[in-house]
């Protein structure tokens, strides 16, 4: 068994996208190699309703699957093939938007006026670029938790884990999403399938993310600029990326620590991609956007709900 070592450590930085909504990006929108076959990962968590109550407007999608993962507050979505619904706290919505898809997001705070969740974008190969676009809506209560003798407590939203599989299937990727959260003070190992790129996202607490037995700088930078001082600490809104190995060793701190564990097989594709469409060439890309122009995006293909 190998543990990860970590390759780098970033902060989320600070971006408006839709109509205005202020969230923290994790990454996205640069070099795609580490990450295939995720794109983005972007976390919209603030306590003030004017920082995203506009919302995600109607915009298009393809070549991608776009994750949503709600943790308090609702998000209302609707598209163009006349799909609609809500998603509350704890449910998940894998939408495949594959050849094009019109839809918005619609976010709505708690009683506290709290909103907080997750949209991760993953990539398509090119054999489904264009497959008919599909939903998964889970609710929470079909997300299986996991509860270990230590008291780490794993939600499985996709793929395979400790014996239990997430409600998330067909995924071209075969990626694992899961939602842990490790006692204050507890040393925990995760498995990692082998020859899958993986990242951690610490959204509460802080902890470390390395191999104790193993002393050495963990290097880390914030996402488009040069590199700061060692730090081996993480904590609310780090992304941790991991280089090859078998497993993940987590050393919680002392508030304990969550964070979402994320792993996918790389699909080693070309990538073109221009705001919410993603295909191999820039031709391809040239071609969807011209689609959006003459309104032949949309194919005659339907949809699938499943979930």
């Amino acid at each position: 068994m190998s543990i990860r070592p970590v390759k780098r450590i970033t902060q989320a930085q600070p971006t408006i996208e839709g109509a205005g909504v202020r969230l923290r990006r994790a990454f996205g929108f640069g070099t795609t190699d580490e990450f295939d076959p995720f794109l983005l990962l972007d976390d919209f968590r603030n306590d003030d309703p004017a920082a995203y109550a506009a919302g995600f407007p109607w915009h298009p999608h393809r070549g991608i699957e776009t994750i949503t993962y709600v943790l308090a507050g609702t998000v209302e979505h609707g598209d163009s093939l006349g799909n609609s619904g809500t998603l509350g706290s704890g449910d998940v919505q894998w939408m495949t938007a594959g050849s094009g898809i019109l839809h918005q997001e619609m976010p709505q705070g708690d009683p506290s006026g709290r909103m907080h969740g997750f949209q991760l974008w993953a990539n398509l190969p090119s054999s489904l670029k264009m497959t008919a676009p599909r939903y998964q809506d889970v609710p929470a209560q079909e997300i299986p938790d996991i509860t270990d003798d230590d008291g780490t407590v794993v939600r499985v939203v996709c793929g395979e884990f400790w014996g239990k599989k997430g409600p998330v299937d067909g995924i071209a990727a075969d990626p694992r999403y899961l939602d842990v959260r490790i006692p204050p003070g507890r040393r925990k190992t995760l498995p990692v399938e082998t020859g899958n790129h993986a990242f951690a996202y610490v959204f509460g607490g802080s902890g470390t993310f390395r191999d104790a037995s193993k002393p050495g700088p963990v290097r880390t930078d914030r996402v488009g600029s040069s590199r700061e001082p060692a730090l081996e600490q993480t904590g609310n809104r780090s992304l941790v990326l991991f280089d090859s190995g078998d497993e993940v060793t987590v050393q919680a701190g002392d508030e304990g620590i969550r964070f979402l564990m994320v792993s996918g097989h790389p699909l080693e594709e070309p990538v073109a991609w221009q705001g919410p469409i993603v295909m191999n060439t820039q031709e391809e890309l040239r071609q969807a956007y011209a689609e959006l122009r003459n309104g032949t995006f949309i194919k005659d293909v339907g949809s699938v709900r499943g979930g």
